[in-house]
């Protein structure tokens, strides 16, 4: 059963557990109003019994017996139960009453009783046999008096008992339901207390909600608010330092072009505007990349949790569109562009294949930008059932190990005066990598200068079963 509201489900589970132990109170309650309605009815058998057994005496050697009309007043009810009687001798010689009334399962011991359950005239009844000695003749033995009468009255009595005790216990649930649905409303002031603050405050305001004030039971549900809270005002921070940054990197290049726009105008020598719009084309081609990475750093960013459908990705393919795509621009600045795959096979991961694109394809062109004429860019993939992956090195200029860590932030660059990049391009590999569950590493090479970009992910299961075995399944060594 599903409830909408906590205060109605905590009354149900607390009324339900009620509802058993009464619906049991009220079973224990009829068993005992039979125990007491049939108490009821063997006393007023028994004192029937007593004051017949009070009027036997012996005439001239003959046991007399007269029924006293008070014995049978006794069982006047407005039931209408019929009452029945019999008294025999000891040898079974009928003296009075109803010749075919049950006898008992055992003769009874002089002065006791014995109640039994039978029929008559097939209806059931209760009875009592009742052993009255004859005191004048005692060599006669007892006289055996019987009473019994049919069950409507006992069965009214306990039913009379029955309803005026569920009667009472259902009054007690109805009052104890009202007082707990008072007592939760009252219990959950705190909660609607803490409702209305949070619908109080102004839109955007991320303050804390104070801890100490609540109840313990709803301090994890205020700690968890809070902590969505910082987090939530961490993520707002970052991307309004992401929007101002956005904006201080586009206003350059455009302040840059108005500049040369109006150079342009002011000068009438073609060589001049030549030389203008050369710089023109420069600047808007800047402008151009740094608008791209900021839709890819924003696409990257995205696809952490719930970005574009992954697939099985070959990277090797990828790579080798990447390097084609590039060849151009290495052959220009005369740099030695190469591609390696020790790892027989393909490698496959689970990624987006634009995004996949796109981290690739920054890594390697950091590389190309930041290494010098005639220098040598590579780009390695190999792989395990386990792990693929991506080794971007050149020999540059490289890092420095305490920069290592700062060249993911956005917008932060090295080498300001050897490259026109706009410091997104490790910043979208690092994006890119979280939303396939890879990590990322610079290190710098054994020997000499330059710098390795290492991307390591997880190898797509379908990949692993079709992978053929290898001597090594263990970890790849980024060196």
């Amino acid at each position: 059963m599903a409830f909408r509201s906590l205060r109605s489900q905590l009354l149900f589970w607390l009324l339900v557990p009620l509802a058993a132990v009464a619906v049991l109170d009220a079973w224990v309650t009829y068993r005992s109003a039979r125990e007491t309605a049939t108490i009821v009815q063997e006393r007023m058998l028994l004192g029937a019994a007593r004051m017949i057994g009070e009027q036997v005496h012996l005439e001239e050697g003959v046991v007399q017996v007269v029924i006293p009309p008070a014995a049978l007043e006794l069982f006047v009810s407005p039931s209408r139960d019929r009452v029945f009687y019999r008294i025999s001798e000891r040898s079974g010689e009928l003296l009075s009453g109803y010749y075919d009334l049950a006898l008992p399962p055992r003769q009874p011991q002089p002065e006791s009783a014995v109640f039994f359950d039978a029929a008559q005239r097939d209806r059931p009844i209760h009875a009592v046999a009742f052993a009255q000695p004859v005191f004048a003749a005692p060599d006669q033995g007892p006289i055996l008096i019987e009473v019994a009468q049919t069950l409507e009255g006992r069965d009214e009595l306990a039913r009379e008992i029955w309803i005026t005790a569920v009667r009472r216990q259902a009054v007690l649930l109805i009052l104890v339901s009202i007082l707990l649905w008072f007592g939760l409303r009252r219990g959950m002031l705190p909660v609607l207390e803490l409702r209305d603050r949070m619908l109080r405050r102004t839109p955007g305001a991320l303050d804390r909600q104070d801890e100490t004030s609540v109840p313990t039971e709803i301090k994890p549900l205020v700690a968890g608010l809070n902590d969505y809270v910082d987090r939530l005002d961490r993520h707002m921070s970052a991307h309004s330092r992401f929007i101002a940054d956005a904006s201080h990197q586009l206003r350059t290049p455009l302040t840059l072009l108005n500049t040369q726009i109006v150079y342009a105008l002011r000068h009438e020598e073609s060589a001049a505007r030549e030389e203008a719009l050369g710089a023109i084309h420069n600047t808007v081609q800047h402008g151009m990349r740094l608008v791209n990475q900021l839709l890819a750093f924003t696409m990257a960013e995205a696809g952490v949790g719930h970005g574009p459908a992954q697939c099985p990705v070959d990277l090797a393919d990828v790579v080798r569109n990447v390097l084609e795509a590039l060849a151009s621009v290495a052959e220009q600045r005369g740099i030695d562009l190469g591609f390696e795959q020790p790892s027989k096979g393909p490698a496959v991961v689970l990624a987006s294949p634009h995004l996949l694109h796109e981290l690739v394809a920054n890594l390697v062109d950091n590389a190309l930008r930041y290494t010098q004429i005639g220098g040598v860019v590579t780009a390695c993939v190999a792989s395990t059932p386990r792990q693929v992956m991506l080794r971007v090195e050149d020999n540059g200029p490289g890092i420095a190990p305490a920069e290592r860590g700062k060249v993911f932030e956005r917008f932060y660059r090295l080498h300001d005066e050897r490259s026109d990049g706009c410091g997104l391009g490790l910043a979208i590999v690092r994006e890119i990598a979280k939303s396939s569950h890879a990590r990322v590493e610079l290190l710098g090479p054994s020997s000499g200068t330059g710098l390795i970009a290492c991307v390591v992910f997880p190898a797509c299961h379908r990949a692993a079963a079709d992978a053929p075995g290898g001597a090594d399944d263990g970890p790849i060594s980024p060196r």
